[in-house]
């Protein structure tokens, strides 16, 4: 994982399998409320995620089989589709994913921006599809590394 990858995972929350997500930071995560990825790509993934005796997480309920080892969420098997854990109405303020702690891996890795702040292209396109706004390129706070960075305004010495 390169080193700018590990500062966004390292600012996010903890995911439920002990390891953080590319899209887990609640507080500027615009996912949580967007949900325009979730009704429109295909959702598919190892069936190992599927929750049972493999170990997974994702309830078997949500889950339509696609191949020997692939699953994908229902709702999603050919794109363009609205995910069945997907709730409320993409882009309005409470949309949210149903099983978000228990979401298939394409969904916890895929982030909104990339590595350097630029927004994921991808995204970007989905929030134009459904009348969204494009999503601002960020800049890195470089705390995690204070060596490298000036303090910022909001610095506070320990």
């Amino acid at each position: 994982m390169s080193k700018k990858r590990m500062f966004f995972a390292q600012v996010a929350f903890p995911a439920s399998r002990g390891h953080t997500a590319a899209n887990d930071d609640i507080h500027t995560n615009p996912c949580l409320s967007c949900g325009a990825c979730c009704a429109h790509f295909r959702v598919s993934f190892y069936c190992g995620e599927i929750a049972g005796e493999n170990g997974g997480t994702v309830p078997p309920d949500l889950v339509s089989q696609v191949g020997p080892l692939r699953a994908c969420m229902k709702g999603t098997e050919y794109g363009g589709q609205r995910c069945v854990a997907l709730r409320g109405e993409v882009g309005q303020e409470g949309t949210h994913c149903a099983i978000y702690e228990q979401r298939p891996s394409p969904c916890r890795d895929f982030p909104a921006w990339e590595e350097d702040g630029t927004p994921n292209p991808d995204c970007q396109k989905v929030r134009a599809k459904f009348g969204l706004a494009a999503l601002p390129h960020i800049e890195q706070d470089n705390d995690r590394d204070p060596g490298k960075a000036p303090p910022g305004q909001g610095d506070v010495a320990a």
